[in-house]
């Protein structure tokens, strides 16, 4: 049994992922989530592919390795860290959507492989249905294998799972080096730092039973994935116990009337402090990791949102926030047109008041982990900005969905940069009334 190069706690990576499907929704139409967490100072910002087709015998290089590229790309809108080829998350044009987790397993990934974010883009790129996905990534990973360090400033290769969705069907896959499980989601459904696939299995890769036997691990009947390769010594249990059960909890309590904006309110959870970050938990405490994650070695960095409609009304869309989402807004961007530099150019730092958006963020979850006044103040503006974020979304689609190709692109791209000025104003005036609030 191989470890990990680094301890426990500096190499630990949040995140969560969450599924209402269609008959869980008050409208019918699956609802797709996750916070990405991050290390912190660690910029993210969102990324429009091209659908693209590929010529015979073409490649595609990855963060550390080169695989053989696939005939036809969808278009894809993600979110990634700056410094990485692939995405944490994201959405195609054909709604499928993808979200990854790290996962501390009994099998090591290798130095030089496909990392998770890597995984989440393949899938995206090559799928036009979840089970499609589903298949992708599998075969990536027994192809490939998982490897490579998942961060920027250290070497930690890791595990992951993956929650993979589509309008009509959800799929949790986790993977252990090259072993793997799956399992359908539940109507409500989520993943955690931890692999959480037990005996409830679908599908097992070939040789994970006997890599568990060989290694002494339990692989009786039935044969309990999380039994044999979870691994609790490198990681604690209090890291993704709390959030697992929070999230679940949380989708279970909502069952029938999901929207998008009771997935909102869960992705911007505090447990027992609801909406609102509290500070005051320890890191040996369930409290101190919560779904929106403002403390220890890993903070939420994006959140993204998307609704999986099985007959969109118009060009698909994900709704994303920039950092704590408790101190963020919701903003939506189509599958459609280009995204401004506002947005594209977010994680470049930059002197203060030149910073890119992602660093405003960033100085307004500060705050809001400073005072309670500025958390009110942001949480009204926001809250507004939202609503008539909503307003204008619903109109763009309407006249979207019947404009001509090269309109559309024109009149996308113009929302995405009206869009991308409102939020970047809001912003920065909540920064200097912040300011004012803290006496600066």
């Amino acid at each position: 049994m191989s470890k990990h190069p680094a301890p426990h706690p500096p190499a630990v990576l949040g995140c969560d992922t969450v599924v209402a499907q269609a008959a869980a929704a008050a409208a019918g139409v699956t609802l797709f989530g996750k916070n990405s967490d991050r290390p912190p100072g660690e910029p993210q910002a969102p990324i429009l592919i091209e659908r693209a087709l590929h010529g015979a015998g073409a490649t595609v290089r990855c963060q550390y390795v080169e695989v053989p590229q696939v005939r036809e790309t969808a278009r894809v809108l993600g979110s990634r860290p700056t410094w990485l080829w692939g995405f944490e998350m994201g959405l195609n044009e054909h709604g499928v959507a993808i979200g990854n987790e790290t996962i501390f397993a009994h099998e090591a990934p290798a130095d030089v492989g496909l990392i998770g974010m890597d995984l989440v883009r393949l899938g995206l790129e090559r799928a036009d249905s979840a089970e499609r996905a589903l298949e992708v990534v599998i075969e990536l990973i027994e192809t490939h294998g998982q490897g490579g360090s998942g961060y920027r400033d250290m070497r930690w290769p890791y595990n992951n799972s993956f929650l993979i969705a589509d309008p009509r069907q959800a799929w949790i896959l986790e993977a252990a080096g090259r072993q793997w499980a799956t399992r359908r989601c539940a109507a409500v459904d989520s993943i955690s730092n931890q692999v959480s696939i037990g005996t409830d299995w679908q599908r097992l890769g070939g040789t994970t039973v006997a890599q568990a036997r060989a290694g002494g691990r339990p692989a009786g009947e039935p044969f309990d994935f999380a039994l044999a390769y979870r691994d609790t010594e490198t990681v604690p249990r209090v890291l993704s116990e709390g959030r697992l059960r929070q999230s679940r909890g949380l989708l279970s309590a909502g069952r029938g009337r999901h929207t998008l904006d009771t997935l909102r309110a869960l992705l911007r959870d505090h447990d027992a402090s609801g909406p609102r970050f509290v500070a005051g938990a320890t890191p040996d405490q369930e409290q101190f990791y919560t779904l929106c994650m403002h403390e220890g070695p890993s903070r939420t960095a994006m959140s993204l949102l998307a609704e999986l409609e099985a007959q969109p009304a118009g060009p698909r869309a994900a709704w994303l926030a920039f950092g704590r989402p408790c101190a963020s807004v919701y903003f939506p961007l189509v599958l459609d047109g280009a995204l401004p530099d506002t947005l594209t150019r977010a994680g470049e730092e930059g002197p203060p008041g030149e910073e890119g958006l992602w660093w405003v963020f960033e100085r307004l979850a500060a705050a809001v982990e400073r005072s309670t006044d500025c958390a009110q103040a942001i949480e009204a503006a926001f809250g507004a900005l939202e609503q008539r974020l909503a307003t204008d979304f619903a109109a763009l689609r309407t006249e979207l969905a019947s404009a001509p190709p090269a309109e559309r692109e024109r009149r996308a791209t113009a929302a995405a940069g009206h869009v991308a000025g409102q939020i970047d104003a809001a912003a920065r005036s909540l920064l200097a009334t912040c300011a004012r609030i803290a006496g600066d």
